[in-house]
């Protein structure tokens, strides 16, 4: 199925619906949330998925894992979607939270022969193995390290939200306590108490994160001093700390150091 939307087809009884979507660039799937669990695979582009309690980047050719009856919101940045909607009692097993993961070639395949499936595919057969074999896979994916946590607090949250979408090196702990209101220290035991690191290290990763999209269209030289790093090798080199990967895998071809 492609194009489709959910709830058409919400009420069929099957385990696993298989929707294809092509997405304009930049559009933005406001919070919603759906019965089944969603593996939300980006065949192209690079998908930014909010929850109350994080933020999940998900980079070309990776997943998300996303729970049942979880508010989420969506930037499609020139994506075209295979997605799955699963049955909760079908995957016990799925995470509590939303969950990047890779996409190996067996699963990927799987994917795109699954949305040619029609609405009521055949749970006998080739259509039914495949459903059930698509499982399989998923459980079998070890979860990525593309996200940084919200904290529960609405003050400390919009921080973080604004920071997102617009990551800046010059700011500093000093300058979120200011606006908080509190003592340097007491801004950043709260920050630490909520999300489990510092401020400054909370910021490091979000800038991270956010060079993921600006690889679709820019160099590593490019998105390295966008970002404020004082050297392409020192951008690449924190990169693959966090990610385990350099960023010139996510990028267009035009620069691969």
């Amino acid at each position: 199925m492609k194009n489709i939307p959910l709830d058409d087809v919400d009420h069929l009884d099957r385990a696993v619906l298989p929707i294809g979507t092509d997405y304009a660039a930049g559009q933005v799937l406001d919070w919603h949330e759906h019965r089944r669990a969603q593996f939300l695979y980006g065949a192209t582009g690079v998908m930014v998925v909010d929850t109350a309690d994080g933020t999940w980047t998900v980079p070309p050719e990776r997943a998300v894992l996303i729970p049942a009856a979880t508010p989420h919101r969506v930037r499609m940045l020139g994506v075209s979607t295979r997605s799955l909607y699963v049955e909760p009692g079908a995957v016990p097993w799925w995470p509590a939270r939303c969950t990047v993961v890779d996409v190996p070639p067996l699963l990927r395949e799987l994917l795109l022969a699954a949305v040619e499936f029609t609405a009521d595919y055949s749970l006998s057969g080739r259509e039914g193995a495949i459903a059930t074999l698509l499982l399989h896979e998923i459980a079998a994916r070890s979860p990525l390290p593309f996200h940084v946590g919200i904290p529960a607090s609405g003050d400390l949250a919009a921080l973080c939200r604004e920071y997102l979408a617009a990551p800046d090196a010059a700011v500093t702990n000093t300058d979120w306590a200011a606006r908080s209101a509190r003592s340097e220290r007491a801004f950043t035991r709260r920050f630490r108490a909520e999300t489990g690191e510092s401020p400054a290290v909370w910021r490091s990763r979000a800038r991270l994160l956010a060079a993921v999209p600006l690889l679709r269209t820019a160099t590593v030289s490019e998105v390295s001093g966008r970002l404020g790093y004082g050297s392409p090798a020192a951008f690449t080199a924190a990169f693959t700390r966090a990610f385990g990967m350099p960023p010139s895998r996510f990028t267009a071809g035009r620069d691969r150091g």
